[in-house]
């Protein structure tokens, strides 16, 4: 089995991106991560990941200005530099332009803390909390041109308590995206994923809640 060429996408820590590492240890896994790649110089997911032996770069977007096409071009030669095949987006702050989306058309994915199409943008446990959500949780999916709109891969949700506080919602998010973010990248990898309408069949059939 050849295993899929994973690049992932930090701005930060990268806690989906070590989760996604850890489950690529397993030789069994049908992908491996081979490049992390930050818009921030100092995010503390670089040394996580050259800890554990992957090429760690940094492309940062303020050396561009304003100019996303320029950023994007740098990061594309990152990318085909290391023959990737997906990308994950793990806590990657920038918007990606609709040229960079449709070159990587159903070949990148992201997780967002919510259960989509609720809750899409930011501060989602605060608003899901706000509007009295009894049930919360995460979302892997493709990425499309508009933000949190692409086809759902994979999601897992958890119940919101009465006395939910905003940072106890969201680390029992975190947990849950620590779990189906690995989940949906092998789902990907293993070629068990095809998008009709705008939507994810798993093995022909509707992606279920994990």
């Amino acid at each position: 089995m050849s295993r899929k060429r994973v690049a992932v996408l930090i701005s930060g820590r990268g806690s989906n991106m070590a989760a996604l590492i850890e489950a690529a240890k397993d030789k069994n896994y049908p992908a491996e991560i081979v490049l992390v790649v930050s818009n921030v110089a100092d995010a503390g997911g670089l040394a996580v990941a050259r800890s554990n032996g992957i090429a760690a770069e940094v492309v940062d977007h303020t050396a561009f200005g304003k100019d996303r096409a320029a950023f994007e071009r740098a990061l594309q030669a990152k990318l085909e530099q290391h023959r990737i095949e997906l990308i994950c987006l793990a806590g990657f702050m920038r918007l990606l332009t609709a040229g960079f989306v449709a070159k990587w058309q159903e070949r990148m994915l992201n997780i967002h803390p919510a259960l989509l199409p609720a809750f899409k943008g930011l501060d989602t446990h605060k608003r899901a909390l706000a509007a009295g959500a009894k049930l919360h949780g995460a979302s892997v999916h493709f990425v499309v041109p508009e933000m949190d709109a692409g086809p759902i891969i994979v999601q897992g949700a958890v119940a919101v308590h009465a006395n939910d506080t905003e940072a106890a919602l969201a680390a029992r998010v975190l947990t849950v995206e620590h779990r189906i973010y690995p989940l949906a990248l092998r789902l990907v990898a293993e070629g068990r994923v095809r998008v009709e309408n705008s939507r994810c069949l798993i093995d022909g059939k509707p992606a279920p809640l994990s």
